[in-house]
């Protein structure tokens, strides 16, 4: 049976889009057919980090609006096998995303796809709480910084009494926490909060640690999910996430200060560590 899961958070720039995108995709390489929505409606930037903005010729509310069927939307990745996209629009205002019409297209989502990916816009307006009312599980994505944390507080009592199964008398979706760009040199000098605190204050499952990464970055401006570099450490640390999810017991990496050392120190790299050493 099809799940929906919603990605958000309750401050923006945190890597929420970013998250979306690399967890589809994740799910898809592991043979699941995954479609990621996007409801930032009037931003639309799911189709940039997917690499397929070329591709847009309609939209999530051109179907709502009878406009387009949603075979005409859907947009479907040319990298990655059982993946999809169905893009926001640019030039409507959230408002435009109706409750029934939200509701007749994920419905439509299910009779195709395993996984549904609702990439929430931050905050907590209209399609921020579109994108979670539906859900089935929710990935909360926080930075490890104490407004972030504090404002995906607000969005786990948004999951806990606002979404359709709490209204049906269901348990609420099933919270993971994601923190990303996670450092743990700037843990330890102060900058930043560490994963327990994070922890504590939400008191809901780490699903992945994602590290602060160049990869990201590099990621997002080619269009390309980051979690097909598996040489980088964000790659290898949201496919860690993606193997949680569907149950494995994978260790956390990349949340511990790496201890360079004595070769380390005097040669640099591991490259350069094993020419001596060979």
């Amino acid at each position: 049976m099809a799940k929906i899961i919603v990605v958000t958070s309750g401050k923006g720039g945190v890597g929420k889009t970013t998250t979306s995108a690399a967890f589809g995709t994740g799910l898809a390489l592991k043979g699941y057919k995954t479609v990621i929505v996007d409801f930032d409606v009037g931003l639309r930037n799911l189709d940039l980090i997917m690499g397929c903005e070329r591709r847009v010729v309609y939209d999530f509310v051109n179907v709502i609006n009878g406009e387009a069927r949603l075979s005409q939307a859907l947009i479907k990745d040319k990298r990655v096998e059982n993946l999809s996209i169905l893009p926001a629009s640019q030039t409507r205002d959230k408002d435009a995303l109706t409750q029934e019409g939200v509701e007749k297209i994920l419905e439509d989502l299910k009779q195709d796809f395993d996984y549904i990916i609702c990439d929430s816009p931050a905050g907590i307006e209209r399609g921020a709480f579109m994108a979670m009312y539906f859900a089935d599980e929710a990935i909360v994505v926080t930075n490890p910084e104490v407004s972030s944390v504090r404002d995906s507080d607000r969005i786990l009592g948004l999951l806990a009494s606002k979404t359709k199964r709490v209204q049906e008398g269901l348990s609420p979706p099933k919270e993971h926490l994601v923190i990303t760009r996670y450092s743990p040199k700037r843990v330890a000098a102060g900058d930043m909060i560490s994963i327990e605190t994070v922890q504590e204050i939400l008191a809901i499952s780490l699903l992945g640690v994602i590290p602060e990464s160049q990869a990201v970055l590099r990621a997002s401006n080619s269009g390309i999910p980051v979690v097909i570099d598996e040489k980088s450490d964000a790659g290898q640390a949201y496919m860690d996430t993606v193997l949680r999810f569907l149950g494995e017991n994978i260790p956390y990496r990349f949340i511990t200060e790496e201890k360079k050392g004595l070769i380390k120190r005097l040669f640099g790299s591991k490259s350069n560590t094993e020419a001596v050493l060979a």
